[in-house]
């Protein structure tokens, strides 16, 4: 049985995730976040809920015990949660970390595409990259995930690029996304010190084509 903490669960992408897992009897699944609203109705014998703030340790410690592994899908000051999570992780049973960020961290997205997502989201890849500079020099077991521009279209297609490769793609599901990392929860051997870029094939273009 594998114990299971998701920060950040009412996030679109880990509410996927948790749809794909919910019926795992071979998995326990604790969601933490700020508000139970949004995640009420997973409540079931195999899923915990229960609100907190990443920030606070106590909060933190009380959620990190006894699972195994940790998923987080956060948003804010990256710099500082990622810190938090690895603070506290060190310190506890978990060594596996799942931690989503960003495409672009790297300079990893050439052509055009590149030069358009540095103009959108340019400022936000610095925290970004510092998130995934402590995670990346941890002790842990991570996999840090750097999905494409999000959609929400109800399909699971996507690849895969590793860190020192150029991203493909410009786009690709939550729901692709939220099936990859639940894939990583059920085999958590996959991707292990690993980033991994996430994109669905045949989407290469100067810009997303929903944008």
């Amino acid at each position: 049985m594998k114990n299971v903490l998701i920060l950040g669960a009412s996030g679109a992408i880990a509410q996927h995730t948790i749809e794909k897992l919910q019926n795992d009897n071979n998995i326990n699944l604790t969601l933490f976040v700020r508000s139970s609203n949004k995640i009420k109705r997973f409540k079931n014998s195999h899923i915990q809920i229960i609100e907190g703030d990443v920030l606070n340790t106590l909060d933190l410690k009380e959620a990190l015990k006894d699972k195994d592994i940790v998923y987080a899908n956060l948003s804010g000051p990256m710099e500082d949660l990622a810190q938090a999570i690895i603070n506290e992780m060190e310190e506890s049973k978990p060594k596996r970390l799942i931690f989503v960020t960003s495409l672009g961290i790297y300079n990893e997205i050439p052509g055009k595409f590149g030069e358009w997502n540095d103009k959108m989201i340019g400022g936000a890849l610095k925290t970004y990259r510092k998130a995934a500079d402590i995670i990346e020099a941890s002790d842990l077991d991570y996999t840090i995930v750097r999905p494409a521009w999000l959609t929400n279209k109800d399909e699971v297609n996507f690849e895969k690029t590793q860190k020192g490769e150029d991203f493909k793609g410009t786009e690709v599901s939550r729901k692709s996304v939220g099936n990859y990392i639940a894939e990583i929860i059920q085999h958590p051997e996959i991707d292990i010190k690993a980033s991994v870029g996430i994109n669905k094939p045949g989407t290469e273009g100067d810009q997303p084509a929903f944008y």
